[in-house]
């Protein structure tokens, strides 16, 4: 299968998994359900997404079951045989997984120990705490500078 990028928006429809291979490098895997309505018909496609290293890491910390999210990646088909039979599916490998703000709030927080050059083609150096499916955290923030009404504040 040729390196085919997809953009999905969706619910995850299971908790992300969140394991560590033979090499101890983080591996999560999730389900994102996207809904799509066309000519007033509402049609459900379901995906299975897999995300490595510290994106992996930052998903099973963030996200959630219910929560809505934003898949960037590849499609990546498998093939095996069981009981003589061939069988295949496609998953989405992930490149970045992110809350969809449109429906959530959350605080970025830079994770230590990663800087903007050494982020891989796996993920990105940020997280955000406060998941993605509702509220989000409360936040504190300075107040906005006071300017004399005469002046443009821009």
């Amino acid at each position: 299968m040729a390196n085919t990028q997809v953009s999905l928006v969706g619910n995850l429809t299971r908790p992300p998994e969140l394991r560590y291979s033979a090499t101890g490098t983080p591996v999560v895997k999730f389900g994102i359900a996207v809904n799509e309505k066309y000519n007033d018909k509402e049609t459900t496609s379901f995906f299975d997404v897999t995300a490595f290293g510290s994106l992996a890491e930052n998903v099973a910390e963030c996200l959630d079951k219910g929560h809505r999210a934003m898949v960037i990646g590849r499609l990546q088909q498998d093939t095996w045989e069981r009981d003589g039979e061939r069988r295949s599916r496609v998953e989405v490998v992930a490149n970045a997984v992110g809350p969809d703000l449109l429906w959530a709030t959350c605080e970025m927080a830079k994770k230590s120990g990663v800087s903007e050059n050494t982020v891989g083609s796996h993920g990105s150096s940020y997280a955000t705490a406060g998941g993605g499916g509702g509220g989000g955290a409360s936040r504190n923030r300075p107040a906005p500078p006071a300017y004399e009404a005469d002046e443009e504040p821009f």
